[in-house]
């Protein structure tokens, strides 16, 4: 029985290590070093630990004779040089990975990312030159294989903390000052990421997801999403277009090419295009939509968004009208 608990405690320790939202997936270059200082350092204080396990087993079965004065001596100063050499190869790996981050990919034109948490979701505005291609989206990233991104990372409330485990790297979000973060994603894949920082009630449902594109595809995303939201086409679309801009929800969201510029909550013009709604907390699918309109406090307790009184008629509506935004 205690093999079987300890062969079952194994697996699920290791099944920890892979996954959307592992640092051993290795997809980014601060990951790969990260994996690469880690090895490192298992290898060197395993073998410490083991070398001290096997002093230790020694000094037991001798434990009843006289040690040589010149062979301890021998031992304390062989033991000593391999501390401070096991020492030495560590900082000088961690100075090495430090500036190999640092200086990553500097001399290719990052693509530049603003990401602004608030309790409990993400804002992401993707910079240009251009006005007109400011690209404004809420709680997903999307990013192109192989180009170094530069987040600037900045929070309206309180501390967060931004940190994507596959690609590497945290760092924390502070009211009030800006904080950049680089990243050069290496593996097209989708990811999640995860507020790493304490931040009230809501903080475990607090993540978002991420993409790594090829450039193409990257290009063809930020197309699509420049674009204005979609007209409705149906009768029932056409109604909750019109009571969603007739209510408080325009006011907090906004949908280009609609009348609702609102900035309290995330921007909904492709909303039905994400994976997720609710910062992560629900896979992007009708009935949890709906679900999250009706009743956001049941299904977030102390989201900011509040409970919004309409019939089961306006429901399905204003459901079916934001599902046309792709």
């Amino acid at each position: 029985m205690m093999r079987r608990a300890s062969v079952l405690s194994l697996m699920l320790s290791l099944s920890a290590c892979s996954g959307v939202q592992a640092m051993s997936e290795g997809a980014g270059f601060g990951s790969l070093q990260f994996n690469h200082l880690m090895a490192l350092f298992l290898a060197i204080t395993g073998l410490s630990y083991l070398l001290v396990l096997g002093f230790l087993a020694f000094a037991i079965k001798r434990r009843s004779r006289t040690p040589d004065p010149r062979r301890v001596r021998t031992l304390l100063i062989g033991w000593t040089g391999f501390i401070v050499l096991g020492l030495i190869v560590l900082t000088a790996f961690s100075f090495v990975n430090d500036r190999q981050e640092g200086a990553m990919e500097a001399d290719r034109a990052p693509l530049r990312i603003k990401v602004t948490a608030s309790q409990w979701w993400w804002e992401v505005e993707y910079s240009s030159g251009d006005a007109q291609r400011t690209l404004t989206t809420a709680n997903e990233l999307y990013l192109p294989v192989g180009r170094p991104v530069d987040v600037e990372l900045n929070a309206s409330d309180v501390i967060h903390s931004f940190w994507i485990p596959a690609l590497g790297g945290k760092k924390d979000l502070i009211p009030g000052r800006s904080n950049t973060i680089r990243l050069l994603p290496t593996k097209i894949g989708r990811y999640r990421a995860q507020c790493a920082e304490f931040c009230g009630m809501q903080h475990a449902h607090m993540a978002f997801d991420v993409v790594v594109e090829s450039p193409r595809a990257f290009a063809a995303w930020y197309e699509a999403q420049l674009k204005p939201a979609p007209q409705p086409q149906t009768a029932l679309a056409k109604a909750g277009h019109d009571w969603f801009m007739s209510h408080a929800c325009a006011n907090c969201h906004a949908i280009a090419g609609t009348d609702a510029n609102g900035h309290t909550g995330p921007d909904l013009t492709h909303v039905a295009a994400r994976a997720s709604i609710a910062a992560g907390t629900l896979p992007m699918t009708r009935g949890n939509l709906m679900g999250w309109i009706a009743n956001p406090q049941g299904v977030k307790p102390g989201t900011r968004m509040p409970t919004v009184s309409m019939t089961a008629d306006e429901l399905r509506a204003v459901g079916a009208y934001l599902e046309t935004l792709k």
